[in-house]
């Protein structure tokens, strides 16, 4: 929408350049075949409306080069995805988290909350001339409890990629909860790690 009201824009500014550039003795001559007994426009008229058909120009050309900048600030370059996407597979791979001590060993949330951490590790990795927005993970292929490919595209780029997480449980980590002693005070919570690759193209 911008870029067409950017060409829009241009071409009005051309066409106030080009009547700017008309002689005074084309405009006497035009004004009076129209109106033979108008009165003659001083040379000082033409001069204003030059200044003002210019002024108004320039305006337009810079009206249209800041519409076409928010334009692109506002979509995402397949050059700005691919470097979104290897820094937040490189800053997932090998994360972990702990799960709840209670609920055993729960599958990961696939759907909610890790896409949207995916979402958001892209759009953090996406350097400060991408947008903060446009960027979506959806689930695709076959998701397990502990398993998931996501299907990474961004509004503008014409580039998707494929990711890949696999969730390994590692273990148990012990805490001590307050106000409790002996055994019961120990409480082991699990913990999990993400294994996360990702490519070019669909899962």
């Amino acid at each position: 929408m911008l870029t067409k009201l950017s060409v829009i824009l241009f071409i009005l500014s051309a066409v106030l350049v080009a009547m700017a550039c008309v002689k005074a003795d084309r405009v006497r001559s035009w004004r009076e075949s129209l109106n033979p007994s108008a009165p003659d426009i001083p040379d000082g008229a033409f001069v204003v409306a030059r200044i003002l058909l210019i002024g108004m120009a320039v305006g337009g050309v810079v009206s249209g080069f800041q519409g076409l900048a928010v334009e692109d600030d506002s979509k995402w370059s397949d050059d700005e995805l691919t470097s979104a996407v290897r820094g937040a597979t490189t800053a997932l791979d090998g994360s972990f988290t702990y799960g709840d001590p209670l609920e055993g060993d729960a599958p990961a949330d696939f759907e909610g909350e890790y896409a949207m951490k995916v979402e958001d590790e892209v759009v953090e990795h996406g350097g400060g001339d991408a947008p903060q927005f446009g960027v979506d993970a959806a689930l695709t292929g076959e998701t397990t409890s502990d398993e998931a490919y996501y299907r990474i595209t961004a509004s503008g780029a014409g580039t998707s990629f494929c990711m890949h997480v696999k969730r390994t449980h590692e273990g148990y980590i012990e805490t001590v909860a307050p106000g409790l002693s002996g055994d019961a005070a120990v409480v082991k919570e699990p913990k999990y790690t993400f294994a996360v690759s990702s490519r070019v193209g669909e899962c």
